[in-house]
């Protein structure tokens, strides 16, 4: 197809978008949005876990490399071995730069997958939203620095505060590349507006979340000094801790996420990762997860797997779970009355409620919560929720992106939501791609080689793509799927592979949606 012929689609999407009465009221944005990424995870989790930078100012050689202990051939590099092999016993070439022999990979958890020159390909080939969720996870922090010999400070609190530090640092970085303050190719946004206004100028707008596991020190159980000084979870706490992350620039979040606290239960991991979560839960929590089986035909949180799943080397390692009642299982924690504390936060600072890995019990209070109150700031970011809940997400006005999975797969999800989307009048779609957040980036899709993406190809923008190249490595998504973040714009031409034009064009209105969605919680 010639680039003219590509670059019509997008040409004839901005007219619609224009020309739509239910998107006219301002001059609409062009291009794809990513609701869910971690690019700043390597400095989450105590420093230990995910290995590799976002940037360093003394070049990629000093950025790309991997973690000490993952030297001299990764039989050390127990998470890493883990998520990749299903052991904690492999190995695997640990030198990134130049050569990349091994990572990043779509399946290698452990490695930086979202160098700033891999997100500015992304953006050349048509991202124009980046939400970049600070991630943090306090039993996570304290087990993979126990490994490593280096324990550190692993407060959720003290992670968040310095992804962003490092995320403002980019900010400076890139600009520092390209003739100074203000004048780099990447902005962090605080409001829509800003975000329209960076878009225009033909940036990046970065958007600041938080997906944390006990926000504001809201643990489900007590330590010992809580017992004694009382718990560190109050209506007080929770003011300052949504006021700090405000002014720190954070304008979306989520009140639980993987283990149950004070604010909210959550939606149970499956399989053998839901064995692990559920003993992480008891070490967050004091307890493990609670379930009940769900009314029939209502929605339901993932099956919880008996630890019997598990493998033997670590059947050792995990506790005995409780026997549980017939599936499909609710978790019986939902929002609790701080949540619903914090959530009336939220909406009073006009933030984004991120409703994935909400139990469905703690998603419906939610949802009745916002819809009650006509606040349309919810999103769900990653597939992180029973879909029965997305007609009620779009009816409010909110935004949904997809888990970033094989093309093919990723169309069945477009198809499968339209749905929802048009009965509600919405028209657009995001991904969220969870990107360093220790799940596995699109693969290659299957029998490709049938339809394979052609390099070159031309973007929405018009720009021609060849293979990316990093050192002395080539990637090919046909081959590698998406095995870092500059793949993004070749993932999306495959996705054009397999339903045509139909999907990207309303991919390219994801960001359109999404701002109308943060415009109308700012509005109300």
């Amino acid at each position: 197809m010639s680039k003219a012929m590509r670059v019509l689609p997008v040409l004839l999407l901005l007219s619609c978008l224009i020309s739509n009465p239910l998107l006219a009221q301002t001059p609409s944005v062009v291009g794809f949005v990513d609701t869910h990424s971690h690019p700043f995870s390597n400095v989450g989790f105590g420093g230990r876990l995910v290995c590799g930078k976002v940037f360093d100012p003394d070049g990629i050689d000093k950025a790309l490399v991997d973690c000490p202990n993952h030297y001299p051939d990764g039989s050390a590099a127990i998470f890493e071995n883990f998520f990749h092999n299903g052991s904690p016993l492999g190995t695997h070439d640990p030198v990134g730069w130049p050569t990349f022999a091994y990572w990043p990979a779509h399946n290698s958890l452990t490695h930086q997958q979202v160098y700033y020159e891999w997100l500015q390909r992304a953006w050349k080939g048509g991202l124009r939203i980046f939400v970049n969720q600070l991630v943090a996870n306090r039993v996570m922090c304290i087990l993979s620095n126990t490994v490593s010999l280096n324990v550190s400070d692993c407060s959720e609190q003290t992670q968040i505060q310095l992804e962003a530090k490092k995320t403002y640092e980019l900010q400076d970085y890139i600009d520092s590349l390209n003739g100074g303050p203000g004048k780099g190719w990447l902005r962090i946004v605080t409001s829509p507006a800003q975000a329209r206004a960076v878009i225009a100028q033909g940036k990046l707008a970065m958007v600041l979340g938080i997906e944390s596991s006990e926000i504001f020190g809201c643990k489900k159980s007590k330590d010992l000094l809580e017992l004694i000084f009382g718990s560190s979870c109050t209506k007080s706490n929770i003011d300052k801790g949504l006021q700090a992350i405000y002014d720190l620039g954070v304008r979306s979040l989520f009140l639980c996420h993987k283990f149950d606290n004070a604010l909210c239960g959550v939606r149970f991991d499956p399989s053998v990762q839901g064995v692990i979560v559920n003993a992480g839960n008891f070490l967050s929590a004091g307890s493990f997860w609670q379930a009940q089986t769900c009314a029939p035909g209502t929605p339901s949180d993932n099956t919880i797997a008996p630890n019997g799943v598990i493998p033997g080397f670590l059947s050792s390692l995990v506790p005995a779970l409780p026997l549980y009642p017939p599936a499909p299982h609710c978790n019986v924690n939902g929002l609790t009355d701080l949540g619903k504390y914090a959530l009336q936060g939220m909406i009073n600072r006009h933030m984004l409620v991120e409703i994935d890995h909400m139990s469905v019990k703690a998603a419906a209070q939610v949802l009745a919560t916002l819809e009650a109150a006509h606040y349309p700031g919810v999103i769900s970011g990653h597939s992180w929720m029973d879909p029965r809940y997305y007609p009620r997400v779009y009816n409010l006005g909110g935004f949904v992106g997809l888990y970033g999975t094989s093309a093919d797969q990723f169309a069945n999800g477009w198809r499968d939501t339209a749905a929802a989307r048009r009965a509600a009048g919405i028209y657009g779609l995001g991904y969220g791609l969870d990107a360093n957040g220790l799940g596995e980036q699109p693969a290659p899709r299957p029998n490709n080689m049938i339809n394979p993406v052609v390099y070159p190809f031309t973007t929405i923008t018009g720009l021609s793509f060849d293979r990316l190249s990093t050192g002395q490595r080539n990637w090919d998504i046909n081959t590698e799927g998406v095995a870092n973040y500059g793949l993004t714009t070749d993932w999306i031409e495959d996705m054009r592979h397999v339903a045509g034009n139909d999907l990207v064009d309303e991919m390219a209105a994801g960001a359109e949606a999404y701002l109308r969605t943060w415009e109308g919680a700012v509005a109300h």
